[in-house]
């Protein structure tokens, strides 16, 4: 991919794909404020050098899943605000996306200014990379970037179908991504260490069996880890598990080098599978609430009426110690419910052995980083990934749409 230093920039209109989905929460007016700005600020980097160096700056981003139509909480009115407040910039907001009215402020852009047009999904033909809104969408610049890297997975008209029609290249974020995310799979320190968690073996199934394939461990928390108990015989309770779900679990678990259960970090056959690291106690309640009881389990035999709700001290002891013997250490998703106070340990002591641990580290995943943030840890690793979907595409060794619309692209 091109960079954004291989752009001459100078008085051209240039179009930027920035990731501006942000969550959102309505004030005590009942107006919708942005919640996190964390999207926003990393974007910042690649915006800053371009209006340094006198581009003429057309921000373009989605919010939400306004499915082809202009829906009021979903506009990009508080973000562009929020833009405002961190920067001081006179920053525009076109009320359209395309139209005679974006035409027209695209065209009266000074060197440095900068105009954001309105939620790009409030178009039907952005999701469905209609090649009419994708030239709309060219119309309005001389230039296209593309730094969304958490919408990178999309073969949507903003993400794809500009970069056929204009000279193209990646922003600081999308280059940063990628490199790091595509350096763990082909390049990485070891031992390599990858923590899964989360809710669904299914919708991980292809990042654990790549990492099976590449790490040296791979360890596993979240209600995803009670299929895999399962298929060892385990009693899971009313614990969150999905029948479907144990097949997927059980065909892991003959991929791997066998589920680890020594108290040490392990090596690794250069040729063979990784280790596959299971809990070894759970906390457990009656219900996932507040006030609910709970237990600790000395084992992972979960009692009917009770649900896993957090990996146990024994088993948050040994995760540690394989995190801090890790080169390189990739986590995603949390431990346990770790929105609910007393099921939250778990996912804490994780993030804490992250943040501590020597090697490289980096985490992808909304639930991930939201578990960061908690805790005051979001700037203790190494690199924090914006996407979701993509990053987990990236991982499995997928193609990503946006990423290939930019590779071989002119930048005339």
């Amino acid at each position: 991919m091109k960079s954004i230093d291989d752009l001459e920039v100078r008085g051209r209109r240039v179009l930027v794909r920035v990731d501006f989905n942000v969550p959102m929460q309505k004030d005590e007016q009942g107006d919708p404020t942005v919640a996190d700005d964390t999207r926003i600020v990393q974007a910042l980097p690649t915006i800053e050098r371009l209006r340094a160096r006198g581009a003429r700056l057309i921000l373009v981003s989605h919010l939400g899943r306004p499915e082809g139509r202009p829906e009021a909480d979903l506009s990009l009115a508080p973000v562009a605000e929020r833009l405002r407040e961190l920067t001081g910039w006179s920053l525009t907001l076109s009320p359209e996306v395309v139209g005679e009215r974006s035409r027209e402020l695209a065209r009266g852009l000074a060197d440095g200014e900068v105009l954001l047009l309105e939620n790009v999904r409030f178009e039907p033909g952005e999701t469905a990379g209609d090649p009419d809104f994708a030239r709309a969408l060219a119309e309005l610049a001389d230039l296209y970037v593309n730094d969304a890297f958490g919408a990178a997975h999309r073969a949507h008209a903003s993400t794809t179908g500009v970069a056929a029609l204009l000279p193209s290249a990646a922003g600081r974020l999308l280059e940063r991504e990628v490199g790091t995310l595509t350096g763990i799979l082909e390049s990485p320190e070891r031992p390599l260490v990858a923590i899964v968690g989360g809710a669904k073996v299914a919708d991980k199934i292809g990042v654990i069996d790549r990492f099976l394939a590449l790490a040296d461990a791979v360890v596993i928390g979240g209600a995803m880890c009670f299929p895999f108990l399962r298929a060892q015989g385990h009693a899971v309770g009313a614990s969150l598990c999905d029948a479907e779900e144990v097949p997927h679990a059980r065909r892991l678990i003959e991929r791997s080098a066998g589920v680890d259960v020594g108290d040490h970090p392990g090596g690794h056959d250069a040729h063979g599978p990784a280790r596959l690291l299971l809990p070894r106690d759970l906390v457990i309640g009656e219900r996932l609430a507040q006030d609910a009881e709970r237990r600790v389990l000395d084992g992972v035999e979960v009692p009917d009426g009770w649900m896993g709700l957090d990996i146990g001290p024994a088993t948050i002891e040994r995760y540690a110690r394989e995190i801090a013997g890790a080169g390189t250490v990739f986590w995603n998703g949390p431990m346990g419910a770790f929105e609910c106070k007393p099921f939250a340990q778990g996912t804490r002591a994780i993030a804490q052995a992250v943040a501590r641990a020597p090697g490289v580290t980096v985490v992808g995943g909304g639930d991930s980083a939201a578990a960061l943030a908690r805790f005051g840890l979001e700037d203790a690793v190494d690199h924090l990934s914006t996407g979701g979907g993509a990053t987990l595409e990236l991982l499995e060794g997928k193609r990503l749409p946006g990423v290939q619309a930019l590779e071989g692209a002119s930048v005339a």
